[in-house]
């Protein structure tokens, strides 16, 4: 486990930007050297005012009177949690840090468009609705051999289309 983003001496100055809850970013420089972990050295300069990325990297460049190198936005969010009295990285962000890939997650289910489920066009009247619901009902309706998740779903559907055609007076 490497304690800094950099092996050996620094040759240029290190910068790294984290968005605020705010909708800021703060940024984050070390120019005298690197940033470490055990025990956490604090940045030569910070400041969490910035409403862009490109606004944070003029300011920590100019304050650090040189060009800074990019590092992991970890490193500045972590300077953001020391400030606020809480330790400086989580078990997360030191398995991100230390290159450990997280666990894919499992996508969620597409959004299938209620005209879809109900096999119909977007412009259907109250009539084709009811007759297309009353079709897909006996496709899919657990007594008829149908999946019961399926059946709510087109359920579901009918009940969202025909409330959309009332509120539009069709």
């Amino acid at each position: 486990m490497s304690e800094s983003p950099s092996a050996g001496a620094l040759v240029t100055g290190l910068l790294s930007i984290t968005p605020t809850k705010r909708g800021r970013y703060l940024w984050a420089a070390w120019w005298t050297g690197a940033p470490t972990r055990t025990p956490f050295r604090k940045p030569d300069a910070s400041n969490g005012g910035a409403l862009s990325l490109e606004e944070a990297r003029r300011e920590a460049e100019l304050a650090a009177g040189r060009a800074l190198v990019a590092i992991d936005w970890r490193w500045a969010h972590g300077w953001n949690r020391s400030l606020r009295g809480q330790p400086p990285f989580t078990q997360r962000d030191l398995a991100a840090l230390d290159g450990v890939p997280r666990p894919a997650r499992p996508k969620a289910a597409a959004q299938v468009s209620i005209w879809s489920t109900l096999r119909v066009d977007r412009l259907a009247s109250l009539v084709e609705l009811k007759r297309a619901f009353r079709q897909r009902a006996l496709e899919t309706h657990p007594d008829q051999g149908g999946d019961a998740s399926e059946f709510r779903a087109v359920r579901e559907a009918y009940d969202e289309a025909v409330a959309r055609r009332r509120r539009r007076g069709k």
